[in-house]
């Protein structure tokens, strides 16, 4: 399970949690411009924009978590269990598996409005990426930091929505979390009130009470009115260090320990939360070992290479010795 925001502070912020059991090698990837995309039945990018992300990466081949443009268009795929569907591949279509998508809609689209003329072409296909390697179910967040849409390939098609909260979590499908945040409008960051009655001196005992309801449990309906809630009540600073520390503040609203939260195989934890400056490719990123803001600057990339650039993320904690 996972949680995607973004966040306009001056400069324009996208990550997300990655939620899961295990690891798979996860590594902060760059895609230059003259690194040739193949896909299975799209034909093939021989040039295209700058892409960096997080990745697995299976060979050379980049199977991208979420992602970011040099133009500052940025993508994430979150878990959609029990909803995702994907069809043949039809004739007339951009035909995509889901580990394509962001790559060819970050390699090609500069803007949303770009991104939108594509995703009235595509088809999602069942296609997987190899023998082990099965299909993940999937909805995605894109987002430019001004708007941002939420798209679900669904058993009745593919559905886009337009996402006024920027933020997103996992199964069920978005129209259902865009309701239930009536359920909780009546929490504020402000001070509690006395709204129970008008005869009975009730007042606040503790700091915080206007906050009494905001779910806290870790189902993802739950964590996204709470990721809703903090990113809309958090306090932007404007310069790059406090409002990236204030991005993984908001994410940490909804991270996951380790114990807490028990799937198939172990429990999920939050295996890394990144933070992606869209304006100066900056990209941040804690893992679950190691709890220090860690940068990698791709603004100094060579865009027009040809070969992959990657970092791998660093596992082992990294705690500062204050006084030697």
């Amino acid at each position: 399970m996972c949680t995607a925001i973004s966040f306009s502070a001056g400069d324009r912020y996208f990550g997300r949690t990655l939620d899961y059991e295990c690891t798979y090698g996860e590594r902060a990837v760059f895609v230059p411009r003259n690194f040739p995309l193949s896909f299975r039945a799209a034909g093939a990018l021989k040039r295209h924009l700058a892409i960096y992300g997080t990745a697995h990466l299976a060979g050379n081949y980049p199977l991208f978590y979420e992602a970011a443009n040099e133009k500052g268009l940025a993508l994430a795929g979150l878990n959609f269990p029990a909803y995702a569907r994907y069809l043949p591949p039809q004739e007339g279509k951009i035909d995509l598996a889901p580990y394509e998508f962001t790559l060819h809609l970050l390699g090609t689209c500069e803007t949303l409005e770009e991104a939108r003329s594509l995703l009235g072409k595509v088809n999602f296909a069942a296609i997987p990426f190899g023998e082990n390697y099965p299909l993940s179910p999937l909805h995605y967040l894109l987002s430019d930091g001004k708007e941002s849409l939420v798209i679900e390939p669904r058993e009745d098609g593919l559905h886009i929505f337009e996402n006024p909260t920027g933020a997103l979590t996992n199964s069920p499908p978005f129209d259902y979390h865009l309701l239930r945040l009536a359920d909780h409008m009546q929490v504020t960051s402000r001070l509690a009130e006395n709204r129970f009655s008008e005869r009975l001196p009730i007042s606040p005992y503790s700091r915080g009470m206007g906050g009494m309801g905001l779910p806290g449990d870790l189902s993802s309906v739950s964590r996204f009115v709470r990721a809703v809630f903090t990113k809309e009540n958090a306090h932007i600073y404007g310069t790059e260090a406090e409002d990236v520390g204030q991005f993984f503040h908001i994410l940490g609203a909804v991270e996951q320990v380790d114990g807490c939260a028990q799937v198939e195989h172990g429990y999920e934890k939050t295996v890394y939360t990144s933070c992606y400056n869209c304006d100066k490719l900056h990209y941040f990123y804690t893992t679950y070992g190691n709890r220090r803001i860690t940068e990698i600057d791709w603004s100094g990339a060579d865009r027009e290479g040809r070969e992959l650039l990657s970092y791998p993320l660093l596992e082992r904690e990294d705690i500062l010795k204050q006084n030697g």
